[in-house]
């Protein structure tokens, strides 16, 4: 039986998204919010040769800076106040977490509710703050060693150059986590990745006029573009269909009293599990990770020789080497997140205290080991999703120099988080709905 959401969306009109005011504010002021962010992607840190950074930057651009650059919109290219985007937050917050399963203090305080959250909320600010210090102050060392044929990249290095640098980029990564919680409480929802999002689908067009550009130009034949395209679409509906995808548990529910002395019918419901739990943080961390000798090696002068420029050789992009390691690395931090953001025994503790359990499986340790089995084999077949959704691409990579908007990853972030916000979109109108019956029914009935 289809969901109350799925229902609406078969029966979706524009008359009745006409009626929504609410959800209509929602999206204007999401739009809103969405062009102040690419207004201060084009803001550009002080002291820059913006000429030496945008060459720099496109003679690395399938190194981390590629991957930096399509998650930060293109500002990494223009090394702009919002260079480092939202990911020292999603970094702070990731970190958090794997505190939060290690601490006590942490885990008490996550399970007092609201109160607690603010507070681990306000240690993830912190994190983020110390991250985008930590990094500005990376990339400013970092652009102070590029020179090339146009000059040097910095036209004024040293102390006050870095301070700038560090204190600029860090006030612009707050702004943009101020501007994803705006999102999230007035907008839409799902801030942050609406603001990954918007950055990835904002560089689509130019990177789609290049891969056409370059069958005009005779670098890709007519048979290899329809192939990519042919390709594009498959992993999308690939994507679609596997984020979509969910393992129901049944849950049944005890019989309750009723008024007048009754007793009301058992009811059951399902513990939905996604077949994708991690979504898209493993094959970030990974890439990011692997990336990382490749482009230390490209800030500094290194010796192939030296065992730094043999690792670098090693994990150079689309290198067996890198393909394994990438791959392994993917199912790693797929299980590792995964345990970190759900737990079969505090799921199984919250079903007994209420009363439920599942058919057939007796509550308490059972009901954790079952629960655990099943996210076992689903953490497995996600895994393995991920590693032939991101690898495929990079196999292409490599034989083909592609930018990495067409890559799996970014494709990987644009459809799940258009599934999520399409989600959202629908609930705020179903509410919407449901509020119009509400009122209706309160008016006929003279309340």
């Amino acid at each position: 039986m289809a969901s109350p959401i799925e229902q609406l969306a078969k029966n979706f009109s524009f008359s009745s998204f006409k009626k929504a005011e609410d959800l209509k504010k929602r999206l204007w002021f999401t739009l809103f919010v969405l062009v102040v962010y690419r207004f201060g992607t084009y803001i550009p840190l002080p002291s820059i040769n913006p000429v030496v950074v945008s060459d720099f930057t496109r003679s690395h651009a399938n190194g981390l800076f590629g991957i930096l650059d399509m998650f930060s919109g293109g500002a990494i290219g223009r090394m702009t106040v919002f260079s480092l985007n939202i990911m020292p937050y999603i970094s702070a917050s990731i970190i958090v977490q794997l505190l939060t399963a290690m601490s006590p203090y942490l885990t008490a305080l996550k399970k007092e509710g609201e109160a607690g959250r603010r507070k681990i909320n306000q240690y993830t600010r912190y994190g983020t703050v110390g991250l985008a210090l930590v990094q500005g102050f990376g990339i400013a060392a970092g652009l102070e060693r590029i020179v090339t044929q146009s000059g040097a990249a910095v036209m004024d290095p040293g102390l006050i150059f870095k301070f700038t640098t560090m204190t600029s980029l860090t006030g612009g990564t707050l702004f943009i986590m101020w501007l994803g919680e705006q999102i999230s409480a007035r907008g839409i929802g799902n801030g942050s990745s609406i603001i990954i999002y918007s950055g990835i689908v904002a560089n689509l067009p130019a990177a789609l006029f290049n891969t056409f550009a370059m069958g005009k130009q005779g670098a890709l034949s007519i048979t290899a573009l329809f192939a990519l395209l042919l390709i594009v679409v498959s992993i999308i509906a690939f994507i679609v269909f596997i984020e979509r995808s969910v393992r129901k548990i049944p849950i049944q529910y005890p019989k309750r009293q009723i008024p007048g002395g009754g007793v009301a019918t058992q009811q059951g419901t399902h513990l939905p599990l996604k077949l994708n739990n991690a979504g898209v943080i493993p094959p970030i961390f990974a890439s990011s990770i692997l990336l990382l000798p490749a482009t230390i090696s490209g800030f500094m002068t290194v010796d192939p020789e030296s065992i730094f420029g043999r690792i670098s050789m090693v994990f150079s992009h689309g290198s067996p080497t890198y393909m394994a390691c990438y791959i392994a690395a993917i199912v790693f931090f797929s299980f590792f997140y995964t345990a970190i953001m759900f737990n079969p025994k505090d799921t199984a503790d919250n079903l007994k205290k209420s009363g439920s359990y599942i058919p057939g499986i007796r509550p308490g340790d059972q009901t954790s080991n079952y629960i655990d089995a099943i996210l076992l084999r689903l953490t497995t077949i996600g895994a393995a999703y991920l590693c032939v959704i991101c690898i495929l691409p990079e196999v292409i990579l490599s034989q083909i120099s592609l930018p990495f908007y067409l890559g799996g990853t970014s494709l990987l972030i644009v459809v799940s988080t258009s599934i999520d916000t399409m989600s959202q979109f629908q609930s705020h109108l179903l509410a919407q709905q449901y509020e119009g019956l509400f009122k209706r029914a309160k008016s006929k009935g003279g309340l």
